[in-house]
């Protein structure tokens, strides 16, 4: 793009994933040239968690947050849920959000699994609301159920998002903000949510090495993609999104 915007933050990325082991240091080097200022990592296990930690150690403009994704459920035996949970409340201290955690209804129709999810993520909820941190969620086609879980929380994400509007409207009038990822840019659907978004409470992301703007691998300094497209649609320039976003993004999870 040609249009770039100094200061963004990428609200949701994870740099630690293996896309990332051949040019992880170029990446972030792009990401900084581009104008992005700050990357939020985020893990989705165990091990991701420890990389994510690992990450926001070596790198001052990497922060944390320490999850358990509901697409890593398969296989977790209660001695391993109970051991990932206890990673996340020991490391809490060097995090800046919990997640992301949540439901994906779109990768399971089994109503048994569907449960499960609901269970562990009950579970992820308890443990954010203790620590007193922002909850980071994922959720697929299951925004509402979701939200319902989280109501009497005061600090939430919602990572991602793809519901409705009027789902996204009672998440903001309670407060909780909206992450666009960098689908936006080939969705319409996405496009909507941008337009219709309250801009006080909304994050840009990648979902980095996800959903890529531009096809094959997606990478930080994508964003400004994003940047660049919100702002026409809302008819704004990118550095006032940006900025916007930004101070957004610093304000849920207390970022100085």
């Amino acid at each position: 793009m040609n249009e770039s915007a100094h200061g963004v933050i990428d609200a949701h990325c994870h740099l630690d994933f293996k896309q990332f082991n051949k040019d992880r240091d170029a990446v972030l080097q792009n990401a900084k040239d581009s104008g992005v200022v700050h990357m939020i990592n985020s893990g989705v296990d165990y091990s991701t968690n420890q990389r994510s930690l690992e990450l926001a150690k070596k790198y001052d403009f990497i922060s944390v947050t320490l999850g358990l994704s509901p697409n890593t459920l398969e296989g977790l035996n209660e001695a391993d849920l109970n051991a990932l949970l206890a990673q996340i409340k020991d490391n809490a201290p060097q995090a800046i959000g919990i997640g992301e955690a949540g439901l994906d209804y779109y990768h399971t129709k089994d109503a048994g699994v569907r449960a499960h999810q609901a269970k562990v993520f009950q579970k992820v909820i308890d443990l954010a609301g203790s620590l007193n941190l922002p909850l980071v969620i994922h959720s697929r086609d299951a925004e509402q159920q979701a939200l319902d879980m989280v109501k009497h929380l005061e600090k939430v994400v919602f990572h991602c998002y793809s519901g409705t509007l009027s789902t996204m409207k009672e998440a903001i009038d309670r407060g909780f903000y909206i992450s666009i990822a960098t689908n936006l840019c080939r969705s319409g659907r996405h496009q909507i949510l941008a337009r219709n978004v309250d801009l006080n409470y909304l994050l840009v992301e990648t979902d980095s090495p996800f959903l890529s703007p531009r096809g094959g691998r997606n990478e930080p300094s994508f964003v400004q993609d994003s940047v660049s497209l919100i702002a026409r649609i809302r008819n704004m320039e990118p550095q006032d999104i940006a900025r916007i976003t930004s101070d957004n993004t610093k304000r849920i999870y207390n970022i100085r």
